[in-house]
């Protein structure tokens, strides 16, 4: 049971620095898909702070393309582009089942849950959403934003 409580507590320190450094790739996978190995660089089978603050200041140095110790908003972009591009490579090799480079509707994933949420939503089985089940689902989300949809969004 400790075993398992501490490499989760890794895998969550491993994430949360992947998090703060906010933006770099790091060294092959990063955040809770990193293997232990990546993350115990001297290979002695544990995990110290130290390393976790190594790879922390990596992904930072990574990050800070001109060296002058901050992120700027052109850093942090450019960062997210690169990550937002191999996200979308990785998703075009995944998907494209016809291998024309690129995705047709039908080869786009779907959602796990797909229609579900708008069952959920139609609380009373009419087909349709009123105002007031949207609002309800809203407020059962706690506000959060739905994917696609921004706090201004308003259906009819």
């Amino acid at each position: 049971m400790k075993h398992v409580k501490f490499i989760a507590a890794i895998v969550a320190a491993a994430g949360m620095t992947a998090g703060s450094a906010a933006l770099a790739k790091g060294f092959g996978h990063h955040g809770p898909k990193m293997s232990f190995e990546e993350i115990d660089t001297d290979g002695n089978g544990e995990v110290t702070k130290a390393e976790i603050q190594a790879m922390k200041d990596a992904h930072f140095a990574k990050a800070d393309a001109n060296g002058d110790g901050k992120l700027s908003l052109e850093e942090m972009q450019a960062q997210a582009r690169e990550r937002a591009g191999e996200r979308a490579a990785r998703m075009l090799e995944r998907f494209d089942k016809d291998g024309d480079g690129a995705l047709s509707k039908d080869e786009m994933p779907q959602p796990r849950r797909a229609g579900k949420m708008f069952d959920r939503m139609d609380a009373d089985g009419s087909g349709g959403i009123s105002k007031g089940e949207f609002e309800e689902a809203r407020a059962r989300h706690g506000g959060k934003q739905w994917h696609g949809h921004g706090d201004d969004t308003e259906q009819n």
